[in-house]
Parts: structure tokens; sequence; C-alpha cells
């Protein structure tokens, strides 16, 4: 582990995108310093105002502050995919790794359910269950999880498949570990870093397919102020006032580009041949140098 810190350490392009990335966070839980205004707060003698000293990103049809909305709406975006890629990471790793170790009937067990899941068309479920559970945030955490465990599933069994055989593994039974200290102490130190890659690029594809939700209204309801929301109220007025979506689009967009290259980064500092790239990347700049 303390090899992969020195790694992220030396490589300049983690460390400004995982700068970002804790930027882009903090700035919903410092919102109610950050936001000039209350994002519920109508003025409807200054609506439809594209950009003033006032309000610098323009207002909505009843007159709401767009930069406070988008401040206070990533509180609510950022907190549901940090919930959802939370619970399906917890229980596909843990699915992975029991049915990995295991292995036998209760391998075929979780990988046949894993791969009936699998089966069925995740968005259609997940807008299926909301439409049937009824739109509200708590059931869009529900019908995302329910469906967004499988790939966590999938990669840590194959992952707990390539180390169970390992010496160490042996020795530490050996040492007098049970099967449950072995998984929590041997094999999940092992194998959790390179599901990071997958946690880290999992937050933009659930912020859009909970944007996606939110744009046909089965997710946040109004008026709370979130990304997805705002982009529905603003489709209807997108050539009276085109900011009210590019404002909110650019922000999804935003961070799902971050938090990709971010888990793009991450996986190069995993990869083995990273140490080689790195030697051959100082090579060359030191010949540049000389040159």
């Amino acid at each position: 582990m303390n090899s992969y810190v020195k790694k992220a350490l030396r490589s300049p392009s983690f460390m400004v995108l995982l700068g970002l990335a804790i930027i882009l966070i903090l700035i919903p839980v410092f919102a109610p310093q950050l936001a000039p205004h209350d994002p519920l707060e109508t003025n409807y003698a200054a609506s439809m105002v594209e950009h003033s000293a006032e309000y610098p990103m323009g207002t909505d049809q009843i007159g709401r502050c767009i930069l406070s909305r988008l401040i206070w709406g990533g509180r609510t975006s950022l907190l549901i995919v940090f919930w959802v890629v939370a619970i399906v990471a917890a229980v596909g790793i843990l699915l992975g790794v029991v049915a990995g170790f295991a292995g036998g009937w209760v391998d075929m067990l979780i990988t046949r359910v894993n791969d009936i899941v699998v089966a069925i068309p995740s968005t259609v479920f997940v807008i299926a269950l909301v439409s049937v559970l009824g739109p509200s945030l708590r059931n869009t955490v529900l019908a995302m999880s329910l469906v967004g465990w499988t790939e966590y599933c999938r990669v840590s069994r194959a992952l707990v498949l390539s180390v169970r055989e390992n010496n160490y593994v042996d020795m530490a039974r050996m040492g007098g570990l049970s099967e449950a200290q072995v998984i929590r102490r041997v094999i999940l130190p092992n194998v959790f870093p390179y599901l990071l890659v997958n946690i880290t690029q999992d937050i933009g594809a659930n912020l859009l397919t909970l944007s996606g939700l939110s744009l046909l209204g089965l997710s946040s309801q109004p008026p709370t102020p979130e990304w997805g929301f705002m982009l529905s109220e603003g489709r209807k007025f997108i050539t009276a006032a085109p900011w009210l979506i590019i404002w909110p689009g650019s922000v999804i967009v935003l961070h799902v580009v971050i938090f990709n290259l971010l888990g793009d980064s991450l996986r190069d500092i995993l990869d083995p041949r990273w140490e080689k790239k790195e030697r051959k990347w100082r090579k060359m700049r030191k010949w540049q140098t000389n040159a």
C-alpha cells in the first residue's frame, strides 16, 4: 500500500486531478458560505436574468439564483451518488470476495445471481422500479443500488481468484488466522486498491444516471435543488433562456470528466508497467534538458 502512495505522490496528473476532485466535493460542503443567495428564494422581478452583478449566472423562470442552486444542488446530487457508490461497492465487493474465496456451490450461486441481474437492462429496470415505487430520492438510491453491484462482484471475484493461491495466503492460514481474518487482513488489502479505479469512475457513471432520472422527473422533486432537475426545468426555456441548461449541464460534464480522468490516472499508477513508463519519461526529459 505504501508503494502505491509513493507512486501517486510522484504522479503530477494524479495529484492535480485529486486536488480538483477534492475542490468539487468541498464546494457543496461549504454551500452556506459560498452561495450568494438562498437557493429557494424567489424574485419574480428578476426572473430570467441572463447575468448580473447580483446573479453571476443569471436566474431561472421564478427568479432563483442559478449559482446558488448549483452550489446547493451539489449536496443533493453528490450525496445520492456517494450513497449509491458506497452501497453497491460494499455489497459487490463482499459478494465477490466471498464467491472467489469460498468457491464451490457458494461461488456458483453468487455468480448465477450476478448473471441474472446483469441480463436485466439496468436503465430500464431503474426507471421501471422508480415509476412503480414513486419518484423520490430514497427510491432512486434503492433502484440504482439493486443493479449497480454486479460489476464490483465480478471484478473482486476475479481478483480474489488471482491471489488466493499465493504463498502468503497459505502462510496466513498456517499462522493461525481464521478464514474471515485471512479475507480481512490478507485478501482485501491486496484487492481493494484495484477496485478503487471502479469506485472512482462509478461516481461519474452514477451521476449521469441520476441526472437522466431527474431529467425524466423520476428523482428529486421541487423545490429541491439538484442538477438533473435543473436541466429538466431549463429545457422548457431552451430557446428563451439557454443558460438554464448550459450551466447545470456544464457542471455535470465537469464532474464526470474529472472523476473519470482521476480513475484513469489511478489505473496507470496501479499498472505494474507504470514504473517502466516513469523511467522512460524521466530519461526522455533528461535527454531533452541536456539537448
